[in-house]
């Protein structure tokens, strides 16, 4: 498994937009942000196709330190759950994908750059 940089997706995303670089990496930073700053509020981001983050709060507990036997607290704290969404699950699992599987509220049309299976598996 490769592990793809946010530099990478910059200089992908302003090779196939035509933007350069530094614009491409601030709408990038941009969106992180956002997505970040919803999280922090506690509300639910669904991206149809992509799936859903959803900040999720874990209770105060009391465990074990596995070295010494003894309590520890652990004190409440939240994180952010992701689910993913049923087309970009199939495309993972090289499933068959149509056109039925994009969703009808998306502006988009055929031949419009979405990622289809051959571009999932990075071929």
């Amino acid at each position: 498994m490769q592990t793809v940089t946010k530099r990478e997706l910059v200089q992908r995303i302003a090779e196939k937009t035509g933007v350069q670089q530094i614009s491409a990496k601030d709408v990038i930073q941009s969106f992180l942000d956002e997505i970040i700053a919803e999280l922090a509020k506690g509300n639910r981001l669904e991206f149809r196709d992509f799936g859903v983050f959803e900040p999720k709060s874990k209770a105060h507990r009391v465990a074990r330190n596995p070295r010494t036997g003894d309590k520890v607290e652990v004190p409440e704290k939240t994180t952010v759950k992701f689910k993913v969404g049923r087309l970009m699950k199939k495309l993972i699992q090289k499933e068959e994908v149509s056109e039925d599987d994009y969703d009808d509220d998306d502006e988009r049309s055929g031949g419009d750059g979405r990622v289809t299976q051959q571009g999932a598996s990075g071929e």
